[in-house]
């Protein structure tokens, strides 16, 4: 009986439900399309949004407005007064101006701009580029902003991606063919940063009528990020995996050989280990000497030439093909020494 109780009860829910529905369609359908003068005339008059707002600030003043005793508040009658003793964000009462941690923000911020890896060359036009010049630069920009515009990008959004195409083009030769590549490809990895819900690969392709495809704006992004390094530390990392004497070594020593060795094998002529990383990592280079060689004799197969898993893995595009990059035959032991 309980039961039969139950069923009834829900069937009553589900034809009210129906009800409803059927009836809130029905408005729906009467109900015709909103002008934009219908809309105006909804919205309350000046006098009444003047009045709420006068009586907002007799009941409840505001500290440092001064209003003047008039029916209606005038834009010119309210004086704002700034109290010089919270003019320092650092002094504010306010927990979420941060003033406990400003300084340091600001000063954080300012060291990252001055940082050179992120500034690019201010000549690498005369220096770097030998086929694109500022006008084609200020026209690739100028249509960088219509495209922004048109998925409506942030602000940010468009800086970042303005960075990363003079940053790219102080490091790397391009052809004109190439300039609008690299900005949607610039601006799909500013919009992955910067956006909730940034546009697809798809959109950047229509976008340039599909003058490129969708392979060429992910290559071409893999390109803006510099990835060889990265997967190439994946590679090596996975290598010291098939390799029972990687045993005996902490996560972090592996992972500081890594770094060694695949700086040498994009850079063999420059000394691997900087001051950086040493301060970073904790480790000397005479410290990965033993790690550095194992991995070493992993990658030209040495070691573990019969697995080839990982090698393969890393041997397609997706990966930049890093298993196949090769390093010298000896490390110079002078980048081992202290």
């Amino acid at each position: 009986m309980a039961d039969q109780g139950n069923t009834g009860r829900v069937t009553r829910l589900a034809a009210r439900k129906r009800a409803a529905e059927e009836t809130m369609v029905a408005d729906k359908s009467k109900r015709t399309r909103v002008v934009l003068g219908d809309i105006q005339n909804v919205l309350p008059s000046r006098d009444q949004k003047i009045g709420a707002v006068n009586d907002k600030l007799k009941s409840k003043p505001r500290r440092n407005v001064r209003v003047a005793e008039t029916k209606e508040l005038k834009i010119s009658e309210v004086e704002v007064k700034i109290d010089p003793s919270i003019d320092l964000i650092g002094e504010s009462d306010d927990p979420q101006m941060c003033g406990a941690y400003v300084s340091d923000i600001y000063e954080y911020l300012h060291s990252m701009e001055m940082e050179a890896k992120r500034r690019p060359m201010s000549d690498y036009l005369e220096k770097i580029q030998k086929d694109v010049t500022a006008n084609m630069r200020g026209v690739l920009i100028d249509w960088l902003v219509e495209v922004a515009e048109e998925y409506t990008l942030l602000p940010d959004t468009l800086y970042l991606a303005v960075s990363y195409i003079d940053r790219f083009l102080s490091c790397n030769a391009l052809n004109r063919q190439r300039l609008q590549l690299l900005g949607v490809s610039s601006m799909l990895v500013a919009s992955k940063y910067e956006e909730i819900s940034p546009p697809h690969v798809d959109d950047f392709c229509y976008i340039t009528d599909n003058t490129y495809s969708k392979k060429d704006v992910v290559e071409m992004e893999a390109d803006a990020l510099n990835l060889q390094l990265e997967f190439l530390a994946y590679y090596l990392a996975e290598l010291s995996l098939l390799d029972y004497e990687c045993v005996k070594f902490l996560p972090s020593m592996v992972a500081a050989s890594v770094m060694f060795l695949a700086r040498f094998t994009l850079q063999p002529e420059q000394n691997p280990w900087t001051a950086n990383l040493e301060s970073s990592s904790g480790y000397k280079a005479a410290d990965l000497k033993e790690c550095v060689g194992i991995l070493h004799d992993l990658q030209s197969s040495k070691r573990g030439g019969s697995l080839v898993a990982i090698r393969e893995k890393y041997n397609h595009h997706k990966f930049k093909c890093v298993s196949a990059l090769s390093s010298p035959a000896e490390i110079p032991k002078a980048f081992f020494q202290q």
